[in-house]
C-alpha cells in the first residue's frame, strides 16, 4: 500500500474519449484527485461519481482536477457519464497495470467466496507528484466533500 509523502506512482491510461491521460500532464500544473472504484453505474460507484460531479466547480477552483478509474472499457465509461452527466474523467484500467500500482487490486471475501476487485481508494497528489492523501476502503457517500476540504487546504 502506498503511504502519503512518496512519491506518487507515474501512470497512463486511456479516458472516455480514448485520450491518454498521464500523471505528468499534471506536474507543476494541479493537484489531481485519483479515486478508485469497483465498476461503472454500480450503486456506491454512482454515489461518489455523483458526488465528485456536484463538487466538480469547488475543485476546478481549488486548481484539482479529479480522475476515476475503474477496469471498465472505454465505451462503458462513457455510458456511464452519459447516464448522470458526470463531470469527471474516467479512466479505462482494463488491463490492471494502474490498480496494481497503487495498491488497490485486492482480495476480498463475500459470502464466503474470495475473488479479486477494486478496493475503493482515493489518492490526493499535489503539484508536485507528491501523494498528499492515501485513502483506502473509503466510504462513497461524504467523501467527495471530505476530499475537497483535505485540497482545499493544499
Amino acid at each position: 500500500m502506498l503511504e502519503k509523502h512518496q512519491q506518487a506512482p507515474l501512470f497512463s491510461s486511456k479516458n472516455q474519449f480514448n485520450e491518454t491521460v498521464s500523471l505528468s500532464d499534471y506536474i507543476g500544473k494541479k493537484n489531481v484527485v485519483l479515486y478508485f472504484y469497483p465498476k461503472d453505474d454500480t450503486p456506491g460507484c454512482t454515489i461518489e461519481a455523483n458526488q465528485f460531479t456536484q463538487l466538480a466547480g469547488e475543485f476546478a477552483k481549488a486548481d484539482t482536477v479529479v480522475i476515476g478509474v475503474s477496469k471498465d472499457s472505454c465505451a462503458s465509461h462513457v455510458d456511464f457519464i452519459n447516464k448522470y452527466d458526470l463531470k469527471v474523467d474516467l479512466l479505462a484500467d482494463v488491463d490492471g497495470e494502474l490498480c496494481e500500482s497503487y495498491g488497490v487490486w485486492q482480495e476480498r471475501e463475500k459470502n464466503g467466496v474470495k475473488s479479486m476487485a477494486i478496493l475503493r481508494s482515493t489518492f490526493i497528489i499535489d503539484k508536485q507528484g507528491v501523494l498528499v492523501e492515501a485513502a483506502y476502503g473509503v466510504t462513497p457517500d461524504g467523501h467527495a466533500q471530505d476530499v475537497l476540504e483535505k485540497v482545499k487546504s493544499l
